[in-house]
């Protein structure tokens, strides 16, 4: 009984760090209708960024959120000004090609500035564990899942109670009704985007604690965020915590009882069964949404 409650609680632990990525990921592709590729390049930018401002002040990582949300935010206004914006009447696989190019250089940005090595943190404060009854809980991991549910309902009050969110949710439904009814469309879509990206900010404070950066780390993460999102349905808020939740158990339990190999494999056939029951996802709205 003591493992399962052990497993149980990696599980939600580790779904609350893939939740912040996927929302992140969700808010853009719900609004502005991009996926981006890139997304998990630039959650390496904001792990690199955290560790080298981490490694040369000695700030906690904890304490870079916010200079790191900041760059982030200003990167992800940049991409979406100069970059997506020009693009967004082109092809749906334009906008795609454009967003695999901004990986690819900044993939290869990292290796040339900081080559391939693996570099680390080493906290005072948040890599430790403690009991709770029969379950050992790493500190980390416990502030990434309340941070994780914080952040949800905070981005879910701002969507539903504020002048802007409702601009947003607006242009989610239908981007020239919005525009008629005098929703800035280009601003709107920068906003959207630069927040998406600083939460990944947010994500690299958090998760630098516990898990070293090299160039290709955002893409361990955010595959899984792929899979979460298009999991609980595409541009839906309680799909990405829900189906965050529910991947990170079923990794805990398959790298548990199947093995760490073929953890992935386990949950990509659910991944698979569930669409093909129900292609929008968990929480998709189906046809005809937008």
């Amino acid at each position: 009984m003591s493992i399962f409650l052990q497993l149980l609680a990696n599980g939600l632990l580790l779904g609350g760090a893939y939740a912040i990525i996927s929302i992140s990921l969700t808010l853009i592709f719900g609004v502005v209708r991009v996926v981006n590729f890139a997304h998990g390049e630039l959650l390496m930018v904001g792990l690199y960024a955290t560790w080298f401002i981490a490694s040369h002040t000695g700030m906690h990582p904890y304490a870079t959120v916010v200079p790191v949300a900041l760059l982030l935010l200003v990167i992800g206004a940049a991409m979406q000004r100069f970059i997506i914006q020009p693009l967004l009447s082109a092809e749906p696989h334009i906008q795609i090609f454009a967003t695999v190019g901004v990986s690819t250089a900044l993939l290869n940005l990292a290796l040339m500035i900081f080559g391939a090595d693996v570099r680390s943190v080493q906290p005072s404060f948040g890599a430790d564990a403690f009991q709770l009854g029969p379950i050992s809980i790493v500190t980390g991991q416990l502030i990434t899942f309340v941070v994780a549910l914080l952040v949800a309902l905070g981005v879910y009050l701002f969507l539903q109670h504020t002048f802007t969110g409702r601009g947003f949710r607006a242009l989610a439904q239908n981007r020239a009704a919005a525009a008629l009814m005098g929703v800035n469309v280009n601003k709107a879509y920068i906003l959207v985007f630069a927040l998406g990206t600083s939460l990944l900010g947010l994500a690299s404070g958090l998760l630098a604690v516990q898990y070293p950066v090299f160039p290709t780390v955002g893409q361990y993460f955010v595959l899984t965020a792929f899979v979460v999102v298009v999991l609980g349905g595409l541009g839906s808020l309680p799909g990405a915590v829900v189906g965050s939740l529910f991947i990170g158990l079923i990794d805990s339990f398959a790298g548990f009882y199947v093995g760490s190999d073929l953890k992935e494999v386990v949950y990509f056939v659910i991944f698979l069964v569930i669409l093909t029951v129900r292609p929008t996802g968990l929480f998709g709205l189906g046809r005809g949404s937008e």
